[in-house]
């Protein structure tokens, strides 16, 4: 009996001995996961700020009448684009031809009147030399003559007046631009100062924004702390040199960079913030005053920054964080802070310095404190390696791809809590 439980004992031993990776007939050890690295190094990187603003025309003018009258036609087709001094309406001229040919038979009379008081007053000249006649009657004579001449002027300012009025009468565009709707029909009546049509002017056009104050204020303590760098200098208007971008409503980014051309030194009470203005060339009208775009300045640098791919950064429980490969290639935890975005990766302000290598993709085969993994360069742009352990399920399609937009996490969110493990 004793024998047998011996014997028993001994086959147990010898079946223990056996098991495991690495023993005769056993599966061999999986070798650490290949993730892509980035060393990261302090460089000027590209900053770029982002603003809702709204299109308007560089020049916004109403088309009113100047005088009354009958509006006989229309001359313009409405929205069309028209020249500065185009004809756009005709008013019924015929009561002010009547008040010219009125005004001009007026300087007829004026002039035969002036020049009989000349007459007259040049007979008396040599007489009053004489003492022929008294100085009374000179007198007269001159007053006359002067009288004549001021009434002369005045008829004759009359006149161009009425002829003024009557060139009123066909109503031109003073600015070139795309026409409004007629405010009037054919056949009204309209009075001197009624609007009859709009001109807005769009190429270029402008693009209205406002800046927040407590941007304003960090954009300033940076440029003086030399952390960021603007391009050129303050202009008389008060703006500063940026390179202006419109992104439109379909996510396309308008082909013209246009320029910065007003800001405000004053804060705007009811906004809250600072009113600015870009002038963006549009020689099509393919932008029409009223959309709302957005309005990105570019130019700008952030001087010595470090900055890392945005699919290496993580959202846990603490915040955002990376994942750091130690020199002997295991995963070490790092939070940071992040502020800003620049071509596609995050501007890094605390938590990393140069020299360190970061992990920038796969953190779903290897998200574990300390674990071993076999760094790869990190391609951007490049598929995630493919050096997984044999047998594992191949990466999703959609792992570590940047996110659609700056300021949003990327999709390695999800794995964040085991990638937090202590």
């Amino acid at each position: 009996m004793l024998s047998a439980l011996a014997a028993a004992g001994l086959l147990a031993a010898c079946g223990k001995s056996g098991d495991g990776p690495g023993a005769a007939g056993g599966p061999p050890a999986m070798p650490p996961p290949q993730v892509s690295v980035v060393t990261v190094q302090a460089k000027d990187a590209p900053l770029t700020f982002e603003y809702t603003g709204q299109t308007a025309g560089s020049r916004e003018t109403e088309v009113r009448a100047r005088v009354g009258g009958i509006l006989q036609r229309r001359l313009f087709e409405e929205g069309a684009t028209v020249k500065a001094g185009a004809a756009l309406f005709q008013i019924d001229p015929a009561n002010l031809q009547t008040t010219v040919a009125s005004t001009e038979a007026a300087i007829g009379v004026a002039e035969a009147r002036y020049n009989q008081a000349k007459r007259d007053n040049a007979r008396l000249v040599p007489l009053i030399a004489e003492k022929a006649i008294s100085q009374k009657e000179f007198d007269d004579s001159k007053s006359a003559l002067e009288t004549a001449e001021a009434t002369l002027r005045q008829v004759r300012a009359q006149a161009a007046e009425a002829k003024l009025n009557l060139g009123y009468t066909r109503v031109v565009a003073p600015i070139g631009g795309v026409t409004g709707v007629a405010a009037k029909a054919d056949g009204s009546l309209v009075n001197s100062t009624d609007m009859l049509t709009t001109i807005v002017q769009v190429n270029p056009i402008y693009v209205n924004f406002s800046v927040s104050e407590g941007d304003m204020l960090k954009l300033n303590k940076q440029i003086a702390a030399g952390q960021v760098a603007v391009p050129g200098g303050k202009s008389a208007n008060g703006s500063a040199g940026f390179a202006v971008s419109v992104k439109l409503a379909d996510g396309s980014t308008w082909p013209k960079q246009g320029k910065l051309n007003f800001t405000s030194e004053k804060l705007n009470p009811t906004t809250g913030s600072y009113d600015a203005r870009a002038e963006i060339p549009n020689p099509d009208g393919a932008l029409r005053p009223g959309q709302f775009v957005r309005v990105v300045l570019g130019g700008a640098s952030r001087t010595q920054s470090i900055t890392v791919p945005q699919r290496a950064i993580l959202d846990g429980p603490m915040g955002k964080m990376v994942f750091k490969v130690s020199p002997d290639n295991k995963l070490v935890p790092q939070p940071v802070e992040v502020d800003g975005w620049s071509n596609g990766e995050w501007i890094v302000t605390k938590g990393l310095k140069s020299g360190e290598r970061v992990m920038a993709d796969g953190v779903i085969k290897a998200h574990d404190p300390g674990m071993t993994v076999t760094p790869v360069p990190f391609v951007a742009g490049g598929a995630a390696p493919a050096g997984g352990p044999p047998g594992a399920a191949p990466a999703k399609a959609g792992e570590g791809k940047g996110a659609a937009e700056p300021g949003k996490a990327a999709s390695n969110t999800a794995q964040a809590p085991s990638a937090t493990k202590q």
